[in-house]
């Protein structure tokens, strides 16, 4: 029964800031996956073209990336609960009034440069949601984060008669507008219900007599200790493959399906909508019957990675044959994909938390975004002109970098199981 499901009785029990974490999520979940699927095409819409689109991604992500440096210090200087409520008003409800006004390039460059500050957020709301909560809820706890951020599948078919009726633009803009009241109120009132983790509560005083900067400064034995850990190597190069691959992914497909597949602006909102459902029921039927198969697998939980980005492959290869305006070739590639997402996101976000050490969290989090981001930097711009080209030729390097994940995870699985065989011995 669904009483009984694992992710119902982990909702049921939710207790401090976890449950602070999961509750206020969908003011910031519902907004995002309302908007996002048609930032490309808006972008387009006021004049943009394929290149300055990524480079508009590559300039956001070198912003990124010096946010990421500070990050940990920060998050340890003021505290999680402090960091994440400043840095969420700058990074997102800023921004979404630039982008509601939005009239050129220059506008969505101020945006790109305010919105990097996400970054720090990342890092202090992940310590925020996991630093005092049970490990072996983790899972359960992020697939509800995603879940959260789903329920916006139940109104999303909404935008599609908006777009008919006031067009593309107007209906961007209104959104915005939206995502401005609702990603404010979340901010405020998750503040309002959790309190500072110990382990943040042990770094603000460690950290009460020194600078910023003199922070950041300690970051080789920080750096020294990630090298030293093939464990967090693994996950940091999974992180990276999936980072980018989701920001080619979430830039450039709504270019491939409006401008070289021909499928109408608002036809747009059924495929998100499709994917939504998809992860959903994958949340709650796909995922415990792989979890059980997983445990009685060599590989454990990094065997659900490898059929995740088994089926992202798939999906993507499928996306590059999807024939001139053929929705239902295009809705198999968006429902394998939406199949996909759970498998490694959620398992990622564990590994992230469990491969790293808890007394240096924030700035080991912090560094290995910082790699991933100067790694990945470029691909924005890169996908950018392969789009310029041909708008499926950004997949065509999705693909590649799906299965050199599956490759990472394989590697990653062996050398678990190589360290666990030391150890018993």
């Amino acid at each position: 029964m669904l009483a009984d499901h694992s992710l119902v009785y982990t909702l049921k029990h939710l207790k401090g800031n976890a449950r602070g974490c999961v509750i206020t999520e969908p003011l910031w979940g519902i907004p995002f996956n309302l908007y996002s699927p048609f930032v490309s095409v808006y972008m387009l819409a006021l004049g943009l073209n394929d290149a300055s689109i990524g480079l508009l991604v590559s300039i956001g992500t070198a912003f990124q990336v010096f946010w990421t440096l500070l990050g940990g210090a920060l998050t340890d200087k003021l505290g999680r609960k402090r960091t994440t409520f400043i840095f969420d008003i700058v990074a997102w409800s800023i921004p979404a009034l630039i982008w509601a006004v939005a009239q050129n390039f220059t506008y969505f460059l101020v945006a790109a440069i305010i919105n990097a500050v996400w970054r720090v957020t990342q890092n202090s709301w992940a310590c925020l949601l996991v630093e005092d909560t049970d490990p072996d809820q983790l899972v359960d706890i992020y697939s509800w984060i995603y879940i959260a951020g789903l329920l916006a599948a139940f109104v999303s078919p909404l935008t599609s008669p908006l777009i008919s009726s006031f067009g593309l633009v107007a209906t961007m803009r209104g959104l915005y507008v939206l995502a401005f009241v609702m990603m404010t109120a979340k901010f405020v009132w998750l503040n309002m219900i959790v309190d500072e983790t110990q382990q943040g509560r042990e770094r603000m005083r460690q950290t009460a007599h020194q600078g910023l900067f003199d922070v950041v400064r300690e970051s080789p034995m920080v750096l020294k200790q990630i090298l030293r850990s093939p464990a967090t190597l693994y996950t940091g190069a999974l992180m990276l493959i999936l980072n980018v691959c989701f920001m080619i992914r979430g830039t450039f497909w709504s270019v491939l399906v409006s401008e070289e597949l021909r499928i109408p602006a608002e036809h747009m909102a059924l495929y998100p909508f499709a994917r939504s459902i998809t992860m959903l029921l994958f949340f709650f039927f796909g995922m415990p019957w792989l979890q059980r198969q997983a445990q009685l697998s060599r590989m454990g939980e990094r065997l659900l990675m490898v059929v995740g980005f088994v089926t992202f492959v798939v999906s993507q290869v499928i996306l590059l044959a999807v024939p001139i305006g053929n929705y239902w070739v295009l809705l198999l590639a968006t429902i394998l994909e939406g199949a996909g997402i759970p498998l490694t996101s959620t398992m990622l976000d564990k590994l992230t938390v469990v491969t790293v050490d808890p007394k240096e969290r924030a700035r080991i989090m912090a560094w290995l975004n910082v790699v991933m981001l100067l790694v990945a930097t470029p691909f924005g711009w890169v996908a950018g002109l392969l789009s310029g080209v041909d708008r499926r030729l950004p997949f065509a390097l999705v693909v590649v970098l799906f299965i050199l994940g599956g490759i990472v995870t394989l590697m990653a699985s062996r050398r678990a199981q190589h360290d666990q065989a030391t150890a018993g011995a």
